[in-house]
């Protein structure tokens, strides 16, 4: 996050109203959380830049339930509209799979063991 965008979110964030050790930095926090989404990382694997991993979760989850988190995305898109630097972009995946033939409903067969060789049956479908 470039110091341009922090000064831009550090207003709307809420300060912290427990007393006793001071929380961590929240522009940290924020970077490891845009991190994760961005990457897709496991909680655990966030690189120690952005501190302990744990606390990241913990905010991430404490901020997403009070709703924090909607109530900064929502002020920062309304920022953003404001001085038109909001980025729409639409990624859609083409990607195809092949089901197999029997998956697709093709004509069934079984093969029975009867000792001998295999001996092939046909198999009509249920309609």
């Amino acid at each position: 996050m470039t110091d341009e965008q922090w000064h831009t979110i550090e207003p709307l964030l809420l300060p912290s109203g427990v007393k006793g050790r001071p929380r961590v930095d929240d522009r940290r926090v924020l970077n490891g959380m845009l991190f994760k989404a961005k990457t897709g990382v496991s909680w655990r694997d966030l690189p120690e830049r952005y501190g302990p991993w744990k606390t990241v979760y913990t905010r991430f989850w404490r901020w997403s339930r009070d709703g924090t988190l909607t109530m900064l995305v929502s002020k920062v898109r309304v920022v953003a509209e404001a001085v038109d630097e909001l980025d729409r972009e639409v990624s859609v995946d083409s990607s195809i799979v092949r089901a197999h033939l029997h998956a697709a409903g093709a004509r069934r067969t079984t093969v029975s063991h009867t000792g001998g060789g295999p001996v092939v049956r046909r198999v009509q479908q249920a309609r």
